[in-house]
């Protein structure tokens, strides 16, 4: 069983920068898939980005491509997401995501997931 856990989360302006973390326990971290995504109130839970396990394949949705970047250390079972030029659309609860059986293929759909954090909050102001 492997156990996620997010930080780095909380407040920013529009414009802002933050950073989360995901660190996993278990050692198979780097045969996991790991992706991030986002709910908003009201809103279901929404696709941000996807690493592969080696962390040679990123993938993105539109809405974020360009100011955020997803990266991974295997080293220290982490992942990480940089989140440059916030806006007020992106708050909301983030979560990380590990898939163990597709090591390298882009994963972005919630329901292939197999293990989730239990989520951070991000809040941009205007």
């Amino acid at each position: 069983q492997v156990q996620l856990v997010e930080s780095g989360g909380g407040l920013a302006q529009a414009g802002g920068s933050l950073r989360l973390s995901c660190a996993a326990s278990g050692r198979t971290f780097s045969r996991l898939s790991m992706g991030w995504f986002r709910q908003a109130p009201g809103k279901e839970r929404e696709f941000v980005a996807t690493i592969t396990g080696s962390g040679g394949t990123t993938y993105y949705a539109d809405s974020v491509k360009g100011r955020f970047t997803i990266s991974r250390d295997n080293a220290k079972n982490t992942v990480y997401l940089q989140m440059n030029n916030l806006k007020p659309e992106d708050t909301g609860i983030y979560y990380c995501a590990g898939n163990r059986r597709l090591t390298a293929v882009v994963i972005t759909t919630t329901g292939e997931y197999d293990y989730w954090g239990q989520g951070i909050q991000v809040t941009v102001s205007s």
